[in-house]
């Protein structure tokens, strides 16, 4: 599977510049290659980014989390997302799987990954509680 080099750049701006708050990556079976699918404005919200992954289909996405830790300091955090709803089709399932690992190490800069297979898995709770 090979990645388009959108990703990488944009995974650069959003780390490097932060002019993005989330990217979502969709492979695209016809061209064998991972695609950019949806840059979240900075200004945009978690909601935002929950909303722009499909109910029935597998993606990859990339959210930088704002926190203020215990001490009132304000961090953040790049969270890599596979997202493989339990109603997305076998195939789908199995080639996001399967190119998982080789994409994220393209992603030079994630600090931690969740694996989700429906919304409550990947809820804002969650993002706190492994963003300490």
């Amino acid at each position: 599977m090979a990645v388009h080099d959108d990703c990488k750049l944009k995974f650069m701006e959003l780390k490097a510049k932060r002019t993005h708050r989330f990217i979502v990556f969709k492979i695209e079976e016809k061209q064998k290659q991972v695609m950019v699918e949806t840059l979240g404005e900075p200004s945009q919200t978690y909601d935002d980014f929950a909303a722009s992954l499909p109910a029935d289909e597998c993606r990859y996405a990339v959210f930088d989390f704002d926190f203020m830790t215990e001490e009132n300091v304000p961090k953040s955090r790049i969270f890599f997302v596979a997202w493989s709803p339990d109603t997305a089709r076998v195939r789908n399932k199995m080639i996001y799987a399967s190119s998982k690992d080789r994409f994220k190490r393209e992603l030079d800069g994630i600090q931690i990954e969740l694996q989700a297979t429906d919304p409550s898995e990947m809820g804002l709770d969650v993002f706190k509680s492994r963003a300490n």
